[in-house]
């Protein structure tokens, strides 16, 4: 049988390809009303000590890219409603 992620659980790993202080300590993921999310954790220390700050991001989310004419993309009429 094998493994689901069940909703409003999620799981982190440690991060053992971190480089620098931006990259997050424990990376994993979760699922929220039924959206599956990407979750990254960073510990930190705060006036009452140690804390993890998380960041979410949906699974499914696209990066925005702009087309350009010079990758072959159309020019954009800005004054047409969207």
């Amino acid at each position: 049988m094998a493994w689901e992620q069940k909703d409003m659980s999620g799981t982190l790993f440690k991060n053992d390809k971190r480089e620098s202080d931006s990259h997050p300590h424990a990376r994993g993921d979760c699922l929220i009303d039924g959206v599956a999310y990407w979750v990254s954790a960073w510990t930190k220390e705060g006036k009452r000590g140690k804390f993890q700050s998380l960041a979410f991001k949906r699974k499914d989310a696209e990066p925005v890219r702009t087309p350009s004419k010079k990758d072959g993309g159309m020019d954009i009429d800005d004054s047409l409603p969207f």
